[in-house]
């Protein structure tokens, strides 16, 4: 992997906060070419420095009323019965975001549904019928302080 220049950071930043800047708008912002900015694209995303394009939706928009935060202990620590785990959240649309942590839990999962009953059901489908799992606790977030998914650079 090439390390980034300045100028490779600077379009970073820009992309970050907005992917739908033209060529044009970032030739100018950056001061480069339109091609060169082009090309700069073209060799962090086939680096993988840029890893997708996305738009990122209005939870409301979607029918999400709630958003968890779900800590979880497994009572198995293997390599197999943790990969199963992942495997079973990776699957599953309700699981926005799932990390596999150090410390006191196994996992914390951030979890978006329609409204409680629907996190009851996705609670009993995938954590309380789970013979692995030893115990979940729920955060329900009441406001969202911040939420971020650009990296700094």
């Amino acid at each position: 992997m090439q390390a980034l220049d300045d100028y490779d950071k600077k379009l970073l930043r820009l992309l970050q906060e907005n992917s739908r800047l033209t060529s044009e708008e970032l030739s100018q912002l950056v001061n480069l070419s339109q091609s060169a900015i082009q090309r700069r694209i073209s060799r962090l995303r086939n680096d993988k420095i840029i890893v997708a394009d996305v738009s990122i939706i209005s939870p409301a928009a979607a029918g999400i009323g709630i958003t968890c935060i779900v800590d979880l202990i497994l009572h198995e620590g293997s390599s197999k019965s943790i990969e199963n785990f992942k495997d079973s959240l990776a699957k599953c649309t309700e699981v926005a975001q799932c990390y596999y942590v150090t410390g006191t839990y196994d996992f914390v999962l951030i979890v978006n549904t329609r409204d409680m009953a629907h996190f009851e059901a996705f609670s009993k489908k995938y954590l309380m019928d789970n013979p692995n799992l030893k115990h979940f606790y729920t955060h329900v977030v009441m406001d969202k302080v911040k939420v971020g998914f650009g990296v700094t650079i």
